[in-house]
């Protein structure tokens, strides 16, 4: 008897229950990550509409320096239509997630970015005016 109490105590190895709540807590682990993990990705996507919309606002203001108006009114520009905003000097890149719209005249104008981030049914839109106003009016990582 006592060589198998013995024999026992020199075993190595998990038992099941021991892996069982290691494994629950992996899946807890995974819960909370992966929900924050979509979002903060989702969220550095938005730094490209951000980023073309403040160069559109610089170009526009140049361009209006030059000429008394703001220019491409009624043009947009995305991946598959890259050339919209050739008169101002942007180029849309061939990876680009969102959509560019432009509405212009002499004193205004406002640019307008929509895409679909996280492939649901909510659009993320941001838009930018002569004043330099980046605002973000449908927030898709909010969705």
């Amino acid at each position: 008897m006592l060589s198998k109490i013995r024999s026992k105590k020199n075993q190595k190895g998990f038992t099941l229950i021991e892996l069982m709540i290691v494994v629950v807590i992996i899946g807890i682990l995974a819960a909370l990550a992966i929900p924050r993990f979509m979002q903060a990705t989702t969220k550095s996507k938005q730094s490209e509409a951000k980023q073309l919309l403040k160069q559109i606002y610089t170009m526009q203001r140049a361009y209006r320096q030059e000429f008394d108006t703001y220019a491409c009114n009624g043009l947009s520009a995305s991946s598959g239509a890259p050339n919209g905003f050739t008169t101002l000097g942007v180029e849309i890149q061939s990876s680009a997630r969102y959509t560019y719209a432009m509405v212009a005249a002499q004193n205004t104008f406002t640019c307008t970015a929509t895409g679909n981030l996280d492939d649901d049914v909510t659009n993320d839109v941001w838009t930018i005016d002569q004043t330099g106003a980046l605002t973000c009016t449908t927030n898709d990582v909010d969705s």
